[in-house]
């Protein structure tokens, strides 16, 4: 079984992706850390040199190449994947993966995201927290369309990470 974890920047996937795979056993991938790793560069690297659009096409070859193989395994995916190509379709229609929509509301997010905008790109451009909660606002409303369709929502605003755990193994078996 895949379990993939999607929702917006600092909702929590890659943190609650490593707990949880740690608790089943399974394999931890994290979407981006592999990018980077198969690219040879940080994410913001990417953007910044070569730009979004070969971005997203690097990580919709990178995805379909983790979904591949055969192991049990967590996997947690970039903001946008969901959001871009055929990326949710490969997602949806695989019958050995359980999909998590990690939701986490625009004050939750920005918290978490106001001291890291140097190592997230898409956020590096944006000086005001008003300009910040006005960016995730919009993002969110566009992306939630994508993120609601996981299998199961699971909220994680003021809620520990063994609880959020908790919650998608009660939802898996």
């Amino acid at each position: 079984m895949t379990i993939v974890l999607m929702g917006y920047m600092a909702s929590g996937k890659s943190f609650v992706g490593k707990v949880l795979a740690k608790k089943l056993d399974y394999n931890f991938i994290d979407l981006d850390d592999y990018i980077e790793k198969q690219e040879g560069v940080s994410i913001s690297n990417i953007f910044e040199t070569f730009g979004e659009i070969y971005f997203r096409k690097k990580e919709a070859k990178y995805l379909k190449e983790i979904l591949e193989p055969k192991t049990n395994m967590v996997l947690s995916l970039g903001g946008g994947t969901p959001c871009y190509g055929n990326n949710l379709y490969l997602i949806k229609n695989n019958p050995k993966i359980v999909s998590f929509y990690l939701k986490a509301n625009i004050n939750t997010i920005v918290l978490r995201l106001e001291g890291e905008k140097v190592k997230r790109p898409l956020l590096a451009r944006f000086r005001s927290k008003d300009q910040l909660v006005q960016f995730i606002g919009k993002h969110l409303f566009e992306r939630n369309h994508f993120y609601n369709k996981a299998n199961y929502v699971i909220q994680t605003d003021q809620v520990s990470v063994n609880r959020i755990v908790e919650d998608i193994i009660l939802k898996l078996f």
